[in-house]
């Protein structure tokens, strides 16, 4: 075989993993688009014959919220033991509510659905995660030289964030909708706005950085993603059971929905914590940026445009957790803190590509 005709059966077989690619990341969207359904099916048709705990534990005497009673039952002669509700301690000044049922409320038909939706997650994810090998098999290299690949990758790792929690034992099912819904969104830009031919890179980016700069990054915006979404949840939760307090009545469907998910102090943790836990890899992040920087560049820090944005948002976050450790700021406050946050993580990423030139702007659209 001639050196050309090798060459061009290389060239051959790299078109075909791209190919390969392309066509594993549709089938993704498909099985996606089965998940997105069956967790609507498990919300839809789970049981509400356990919601209405918010209201109990918000309009109950408090003596009966801070001492519930025990009873005990006896069954020939065996005593048991039935406790009580668990009820989410809560921070001081916030409300102590149990957690909802989750979004199958309690109920084994609504259980069913949720686990199918799960198992299609897990499906979906093998091959979006198949498409992103592939699509780095076909050039040799690491999947995020473009907006395209780190789209496609972002989403892979954001689902990997929420079924590593899954497989952590935590409750977090409740999730899944939103963040199926909004993986459908991300693969659907990326197929459409952003999508750009398998190729090589240019010469700024040939480092063993890209590997752990880059990597780091997405690692970081599928954690701050997972947080961001909790947020939200929380601030409905939190004006629900607000609402509550104050003696109003919520709409069927707003009861419907938000019973299900925990108490509104349980989800502020949560994202506290996710977005507290991933803080350190942003730091390093940015650091190992700068080093990058300076083996291309020839300089640490330049204030380019993307490195601005992502000190600033290194500072929203900072300010974010200095604000939820802090009493006065707990709550509504750093929930707010904590959306801009990611809402300049957001900008970092697509805002500074798309509408900002800058020496990053070679992993363009």
């Amino acid at each position: 075989m001639t050196l050309a005709a090798a060459t061009d059966l290389a060239a051959a077989t790299n078109e075909h993993l791209a190919n390969l690619s392309n066509t594993l990341i549709y089938s993704a969207m498909a099985v996606y688009t089965l998940a997105f359904f069956a967790y609507i099916t498990e919300w839809i048709f789970g049981s509400r014959s356990k919601i209405g705990r918010t209201a109990a534990a918000l309009t109950a005497d408090p003596a009966e919220r801070t001492a519930p009673a025990v009873t005990v039952k006896k069954g020939g002669s065996t005593a048991v033991l039935e406790r009580p509700k668990v009820v989410v301690r809560a921070a001081a000044g916030q409300r102590d509510v149990p957690d909802g049922p989750g979004a199958h409320g309690g109920d084994e038909q609504g259980d069913l659905y949720g686990r199918i939706a799960v198992s299609l997650t897990v499906l979906a994810f093998l091959i979006e995660l198949g498409g992103v090998i592939a699509r780095a098999a076909s050039v040799e290299r690491a999947p995020w030289g473009n907006m395209y690949e780190f789209n496609i990758t972002f989403s892979t790792v954001a689902v990997g964030v929420y079924l590593s929690l899954l497989a952590l034992k935590k409750n977090v099912r409740w999730m899944g909708l939103f963040l199926i819904t909004s993986v459908l969104l991300d693969l659907g830009i990326a197929v459409t706005v952003l999508y750009t031919a398998s190729d090589q890179l240019v010469p700024a980016l040939h480092s063993y950085w890209l590997y752990i700069h880059v990597s780091t990054a997405i690692l970081c915006g599928a954690v701050f993603y997972v947080g961001a979404v909790t947020t939200i949840l929380y601030l409905f939760k939190d004006s629900y059971e607000s609402k509550l307090a104050a003696g109003g009545k919520p709409g069927k469907f707003a009861t419907s929905f938000l019973e299900r998910l925990p108490a509104s102090s349980s989800l502020d943790k949560f994202s506290y914590r996710v977005n507290a836990a991933v803080f350190p890899l942003w730091t390093f992040t940015i650091i190992a940026g700068a080093i990058w920087a300076g083996d291309a560049w020839g300089r640490y820090w330049g204030w380019d445009p993307k490195e601005t944005w992502a000190f600033i948002t290194w500072v929203a976050y900072a300010c974010y957790l200095h604000a939820r450790a802090t009493a006065g700021w707990k709550g509504r406050k750093a929930a707010y803190l904590a959306l801009l946050a990611f809402g300049c993580w957001l900008f970092n990423y697509y805002g500074v590509n798309i509408f900002v030139s800058g020496k990053h702007s070679y992993a363009g659209v």
